[in-house]
């Protein structure tokens, strides 16, 4: 399967991505504005692969004057229903659709690893003003909880996919940012967590892109005996998430 077949799987679960997909916490965008010495307030701001905005919203909430990139149909509709007041344009980072030197930050929430960096970076700068910022960050698994980590190694294990056992990104991403770019580079990583129903948190693995393009009896077969394992676990049916969130802020001279 390849990555661009696995982006793109988002369209056909745009409602349950947009219903079930955690957030982020207020600490993340108190990091962004400490390391691009920027209040989000005012700032000219686009959000690549903005889905189905649950970034970009957060983003106006602090003030911002953003905008949304987003390549996908579906995702783009419901980005359209949840924000109808902010403009989306249709595109991806290998090629962003802005004019140069237009903005003072370009966010990816969840979206980086889906672009070419050779063909993204430069487009950052392109768009970028002097002083402008790219910022990119994940929700990470936490592995440091049992449960969670077990978890991440099953869907890991049932997708087909290597499971990995640290956050993203690692170092070696910061340093190729920085030797392509000649961009001042800075990290930091804010936990967090939020409880919500099995049912959501079920929904939450199938939005995933690895789970996404699996044959759909695959698909409710795992989530079936996860419901199984997790009922034992959690016989309230109310599940805490913990994650961690991975920020990385590049910012230009």
């Amino acid at each position: 399967m390849t990555a661009s077949s696995r982006a793109h799987s988002f369209n056909a679960a745009a409602d349950q991505y947009a219903a079930s997909r955690p957030s982020y916490p207020p600490a993340l965008f108190t990091s962004v504005e400490q390391f691009t010495s920027r209040s989000l307030a005012g700032s000219r701001v686009a959000d690549v692969g903005a889905g189905t905005g649950i970034a970009t919203a957060l983003l106006r909430a602090h003030g911002a004057d953003v905008i949304g990139v987003e390549p996908g149909d579906a995702m783009a509709a419901q980005f359209h229903t949840a924000l109808p007041d902010v403009p989306i344009v249709r595109g991806d980072g290998n090629a962003l659709p802005l004019a140069d030197a237009s903005l003072d930050l370009i966010t990816y929430a969840q979206s980086w690893q889906w672009t070419d960096t050779a063909r993204s970076v430069p487009e950052a700068l392109r768009v970028l003003r002097p002083g402008g910022s790219l910022a990119i960050w994940w929700n990470t698994t936490a592995f440091d909880v049992p449960w969670i980590r077990e978890q991440h190694q099953r869907i890991a294990c049932h997708c087909g996919v290597k499971p990995t056992s640290r956050e993203r990104p690692d170092d070696s991403d910061a340093i190729r940012l920085a030797g392509l770019s000649g961009l001042r580079v800075a990290r930091r990583q804010v936990r967090w967590s939020r409880t919500v129903s099995l049912d959501m948190h079920l929904a939450n693995i199938g939005s995933r892109s690895a789970f996404l393009v699996l044959a759909e009896e695959d698909k409710r077969a795992f989530l079936r005996e996860e419901r199984g394992r997790l009922r034992e676990m959690f016989p309230n049916e109310e599940v805490e998430e913990a994650y961690v969130v991975d920020l990385l802020v590049a910012s230009r001279p």
